[in-house]
This record gives structure tokens, C-alpha cells and sequence, in this order.
């Protein structure tokens, strides 16, 4: 049997406690499938958080290969996929949800559709920020229905997702105000493209919003922590606003539920992992136009081999790393 390097962990816990490097059996695919020589594999805060089985995530398999974001080249198909696909450039999307086998390993076997053509003019480091990070922007944004004469607050605009997040809103005539922890950060979120950022380590944030927008407060917020922002909402919302909610802190968020019944405020919820196909097929027709002219700006925080895949969780999970963190698979 033929065999392959990759990063695993039989029980949860903390990095360096679990995660080891072996030899693990190399995927064939299946009917449906095609097999991707991985070049890169992408770490998310989805990743250590299954990892660590917070929010009562619990093991799917005995034995977990890491990652749902990467790329490579297919260099197999299963029954029912054109063998033109072999040599084929592709990033990957939910490689390892609800799947034992991710992409923390020199091959992975999927789906052929969660693996995307990757345009000649992005590399395969760029190709291993896509699922997750851009995916999920996208998607927030379009749930959120930005367009010309908005303004939206992008919470987190520093981190992987809001950086893309700010850019698609541009992209769709947004104004866009980006909330960040740091004057580096904020000069990150500019580099996306922010018109304005309010460091909400220095200024109450709902104050930072309101006297941006002349009291108006914002139409939209793309939301990465609603646990800790749903009380600025009663100052930063404009009456009809859009909240759509991707991420929070902890398990429950408390709202200002009069207010925003007041306000007559829409929240709107999801995970990327589980958007319907629809959803998914219309990100990608909007998506892929914009890779293939190279129209974003892809922030590769840290480059690291797989061997040091534990030292890439605990980057990430500290939250020490301005842009994604992509593990490399000579």
C-alpha cells in the first residue's frame, strides 16, 4: 500500500500534545472524486478550534488529517470525472468537514467540485486562502447586499476574512468602515481599501461609527464577534440595518433586542461550511472572475513547512499573525 506524509492527531487538545507528523495511507479517489498533490495547506481558527473541541466539536473520525483550505495539482480521478482534470491547478474548499481527511498531507482525496480551478495568476499560496477566508466574505457580503451609497462596518477588518470582506464591499460601491485593535491593524484594513477604521481599543465603538457617519450610524455589518459588539449596535445601526453574523465569542450572545425591534434591524446568520449549493455556486460565479483578473489582494501572513504545522496553530490561535498563515508541502 502505497503511503504518504501528513500531520494527524488521534485525540484533542492542545498543539503540541497532539499533533503528530507520520505516514498515513494515500487516498484513492472515489467515484466522483479526484486526488490532489497538495503544494499548500491553509490554517484557519475553524482548525484549532475543532482541534481543541470547542463548542462541543467533537472527533468525526479516529484519526484527524487537519485543514479544509489548500492547493495543488490533481494528478487522479475517480469514475465519473473526465481525466482532462489530471494536471490540473485547483484550490480546495471543506476538505475536511465532516471528513476524517484534510488537506495537512501531501495528497487528499474530495469531491470534485470542492476542488476550483486556481487561475494562473495566483500561486499556490494564494490558492490555500481561498476557502474559508474569501468564501466566507464574499458570502457575508452578499447576504449583507452591499452596494453603491451603503456604509458598512466591517468588525475585525484586520483579520483574514474582514481584509477580503472590505474589499468585496469596495468592489460593490461600499463605503466602508473597518473596526480594528491597533494602529497597525488599521493600517492593514486600509491597505484592503478602508475609508475609515475606528480602533475600538482607544474609542468606544459605537461613539467611533456614529461620529464617522455623522450620527447616521451604518446600513450594513459584516460581524465577526457578535458576542462582544451586539451592544454597540443600539449607536452604530441605521434604522432597516443588516447584520450578517459569521462569527462570535463563546457559545451565546446577548442583544438589545428592543432596539434593534426599534430600529427594525435584520440579523442574518450562517456558517460557510454549511451554505446551501445555490449559495456556494453564485460566490463562486462571482468569485472566480475577480481571481482570474487578479483584482485582490491576498495577504500571506506567515509561511511555514508542514513540519511545523504545531507552531502554525499556536500562531493563529494567538492571533499574532496579520494575514493567513499557509503551511508548505515540498
Amino acid at each position: 500500500m502505497s503511503t504518504m506524509r501528513a500531520a494527524f492527531y488521534t485525540r484533542q487538545g492542545e498543539a503540541a500534545e497532539v499533533i503528530r507528523i507520520g505516514e498515513q495511507p494515500r487516498p484513492e479517489p472515489g467515484p466522483g472524486e479526484v486526488r490532489v498533490r497538495l503544494r499548500t495547506s491553509g490554517v484557519n481558527p475553524s482548525d484549532w478550534k475543532m482541534r481543541r473541541g470547542g463548542g462541543g466539536r467533537a472527533l468525526v473520525a479516529p484519526l484527524i488529517v487537519p485543514h479544509s483550505d489548500g492547493a495543488g495539482v490533481i494528478d487522479a480521478v475517480g469514475d465519473g470525472v473526465p481525466a482532462a482534470r489530471i494536471g490540473e491547478r485547483v484550490w480546495t474548499w471543506n476538505a475536511q468537514w465532516r471528513r476524517a481527511f484534510g488537506t495537512a498531507a501531501d495528497y487528499v482525496a474530495l469531491p470534485s467540485a470542492q476542488a476550483v480551478p486556481l487561475p494562473a495568476a495566483l500561486g499556490f499560496a494564494e490558492g490555500a486562502c481561498l476557502g474559508i477566508p474569501a468564501f466566507t466574505a464574499l458570502h457575508a457580503v452578499r447576504l449583507a447586499e452591499c452596494g453603491p451609497g451603503q456604509r458598512v462596518l466591517v468588525a475585525g477588518g484586520a483579520g483574514s476574512v474582514g481584509h477580503y470582506a472590505i474589499q468585496f464591499a469596495k468592489l460593490r460601491g461600499a463605503e466602508v468602515i473597518a473596526s480594528v485593535s491597533s494602529a497597525r491593524k488599521a493600517a492593514h484594513a486600509i491597505t484592503a481599501g478602508a475609508d475609515h477604521v475606528v480602533d475600538y481599543r482607544e474609542q468606544d465603538l459605537g461613539d467611533g461609527v456614529r461620529a464617522l457617519t455623522g450620527g447616521a450610524g451604518v446600513d450594513r455589518v459584516i460581524e465577526v464577534d457578535l458576542a462582544n459588539n451586539a451592544a454597540h449596535y443600539p449607536k452604530l445601526l441605521k434604522p432597516g440595518a443588516r447584520v450578517v453574523v459569521y462569527g462570535t465569542t463563546g457559545l451565546d450572545a446577548v442583544l438589545p433586542a428592543v432596539v434593534l425591534m426599534q430600529k427594525s434591524a435584520e440579523l442574518r446568520f450562517f456558517t460557510i461550511y454549511e451554505i446551501a449549493s445555490d449559495e456556494r455556486e453564485a460566490c463562486l460565479r462571482e468569485l472566480l472572475p475577480l481571481l482570474e483578473d487578479d483584482l485582490l489582494l491576498h495577504t500571506i501572513g506567515q509561511l511555514l513547512p508542514l513540519e511545523e504545522i504545531v507552531r502554525a496553530h499556536e500562531l493563529v490561535e494567538r492571533g499574532e499573525v496579520l494575514g493567513n498563515v499557509v503551511l508548505v508541502i515540498d
